[in-house]
């Protein structure tokens, strides 16, 4: 599911996806090694293994590739601006900020990320500390990047109020990009983005919610009557049933359904309590998984009666820091079948090469990737059960 070619402009009606492959490329090889990413099976709720799929499950797993928080406006729009004041092309830098990690996208049959800022041209700030927004052309740097959905339910996506969410719903869908976790009304927000590849079906579901320390306005919140994202502002009860009654919704349209969350606290490596609460809650109500963003680093990775807890994938082409003090991050690639998930891999990023390299992620091998692995693996450690994938990253290193 990838374009062939860029919207050059912002085109006024949604264009046709090309339809996926009749086969699927040959799932990437098992790996230990710091090198590839790491790749085991898991268990399914209730105990079973996942390791091989059952007589029920397709003959070829569904592979969905994860990026972390993506903003392509503020940095990335000045130093594309630059660039193209310097004689480079605006195709070349509409694929810029995706470039060195396009094959790894590729590799995945659905690319999903978070889009954390608006697109627009309003001046109509909401007041809060930062406020992103980027021109409606730079949606190319999604198409030329190969995602094929994303997430908007974050802490940015109305900062400059609802105008620029309205803006940011029709440019995406006038480039057919489909979309999840914000909408003109609650109700529209908290509609699924429904994916159907190979036979299964996917259901995405977006929310932001920050617990009892939320530092951003109630404004942000869809009503039943106003524009903002899916989630509540501090009440958890609440989020939480609005949680499951959406899965619930979803299980009926879907063979997976995957909540993505705007959660936990900035700079911190291990998930809130709440997060752990509502990631549980999620997998018990029937999700296949959760995904999660909003750190700015990389949290851990839970698995919860097998399904896996995606905390937070830091950032991937975040354009709202220049040069970022920890550049560890990851892409998660992971396969499932219509009964659910199967494995995954860790595949280890650095978020940019600042100052020749600005806002650019690129995959990383050796040592680098070693760290990215450990670190997921201590920031698991306390959790109910890491990700097996991460197990042996554990494992104290050997005594010189």
């Amino acid at each position: 599911m990838r374009y062939a070619a860029l919207l050059l402009v912002l085109v006024t009606a949604c264009h046709s996806r090309p339809p996926p492959p009749t086969e699927l490329p040959p799932a990437p090889p098992s790996s230990l090694s710091p090198d590839a990413g790491v790749d085991s099976g898991g268990e399914a709720p209730g105990g079973s293994s996942t390791g091989q799929p059952d007589a029920g499950a397709a003959v070829h797993p569904v592979t969905l590739v994860v990026g972390g928080d993506v903003t392509v406006g503020h940095h990335y729009e000045t130093y594309f601006d630059e660039q193209v004041a310097k004689g480079r092309t605006r195709e070349d830098m509409f694929a810029y900020g995706f470039h060195e990690v396009k094959p790894l996208a590729d590799s995945g049959d659905l690319f999903v990320v978070n889009l954390e800022c608006p697109y627009t041209t309003s001046e109509d700030k909401l007041a809060k500390n930062f406020n992103f927004r980027a021109r409606p052309e730079l949606v190319n740097v999604l198409i030329a990047g190969g995602v094929d959905a994303v997430s908007l339910a974050n802490n940015h996506m109305m900062d400059y109020g609802p105008q620029g969410l309205v803006d940011t719903l029709m440019t995406l869908e006038a480039a057919g990009i489909p979309h999840f976790g914000a909408g003109r009304t609650l109700a529209e927000a908290r509609k699924p983005a429904l994916l159907t590849v190979h036979g299964v079906r996917f259901a995405f579901l977006g929310y932001f919610f920050l617990g009892d320390r939320n530092i951003e306005p109630a404004q942000v919140y869809a009503t039943d009557t106003s524009p903002g994202v899916a989630g509540t502002f501090s009440d958890e009860a609440a989020m939480e049933r609005m949680l499951r009654e959406d899965i619930l919704a979803a299980r009926a349209q879907a063979d997976v359904v995957l909540p993505f969350f705007h959660w936990g606290r900035e700079g911190n490596y291990t998930p809130e309590p709440y997060q752990v609460r509502l990631a549980h809650a999620a997998i018990d109500a029937g999700a296949a998984g959760v995904l999660g963003s909003h750190p700015h680093v990389l949290q851990a990775m839970e698995s919860h009666r097998g399904a896996p807890v995606i905390y937070s994938l830091g950032n991937f082409v975040f354009g709202g820091n220049w040069n970022p003090r920890d550049k560890r991050s990851a892409l998660w690639r992971a396969r499932f079948s219509p009964g659910g998930y199967l494995s995954s891999e860790v595949l280890p990023l650095r978020t940019d090469r600042y100052p020749e390299f600005p806002v650019q992620p690129v995959p990383v091998s050796g040592a680098d990737a070693e760290e990215v692995l450990r670190l997921l693996a201590r920031s698991s450690t306390g959790l109910e059960k890491m990700l097996p994938e991460l197990e042996p990253w554990a494992r104290p290193l050997p005594s010189p």
